[in-house]
């Protein structure tokens, strides 16, 4: 069971594609010319990445970094604050997206980022990602911007940034809230 509840609920559906229901906002989508805020809140629920054809194997880096995974029907279910980090099959992920499966080298345009509160922090978690068989990119440094940042990839190539931002404070609860920049 995850948070109570049955993990039934937790199985994907059967169909290709997600079903999206119509808001009962009177603001029409984006590809009819209206918002994104008739969709509702601007929320990311589920980072979902495919790490391989056997997620079981990220599975074990994840939690040597100290994270709790949940297996289901070959999904890899992990709790990240308000966010879930989902690993699932390569292959399986780019045919759910309607996408050919491609080759697994390379960058692929995305990094998940990790913000922690001083630059101690920022190595203990690099040195965590290295032990645990992850490869440092980016040794720990003050960036070009002007805050304390690492990078690394997990086994199977995915990028990660961790940094000591303070420019993006944390809450207590660990959430981060973008401040208002004045553009």
């Amino acid at each position: 069971m995850m948070n109570g509840a049955d993990p039934a609920h937790y199985r994907r559906p059967r169909s290709p594609r997600p079903t999206i229901r119509p808001s009962r906002s009177p603001r029409r989508s984006p590809a009819h010319g209206g918002s994104w805020h008739s969709l509702g809140r601007r929320r990311v629920h589920r980072a979902v990445r495919g790490p391989g054809p056997r997620p079981a194997g990220s599975r074990s880096f994840y939690e040597a970094l100290g994270w709790r995974g949940q297996e289901i029907e070959e999904t890899i279910f992990f709790q990240a604050g308000g966010l879930g980090l989902v690993l699932w099959s390569r292959d399986k992920l780019a045919r759910d997206c309607g996408l050919e499966p491609g080759p697994a080298s390379g960058f692929g345009g995305i990094a998940l980022a990790h913000n922690v509160r001083s630059d101690a922090e920022v190595d203990a978690l690099l040195a965590a990602a290295e032990r645990a068989g992850g490869t440092v990119t980016k040794p720990a440094a003050v960036n070009t911007v002007g805050f304390y940042s690492s990078a690394f990839t997990d086994p199977d190539g995915h990028a990660w940034e961790v940094a000591c931002n303070p420019g993006l404070p944390l809450a207590e609860d660990g959430s981060v809230t973008i401040p208002d920049f004045g553009t």
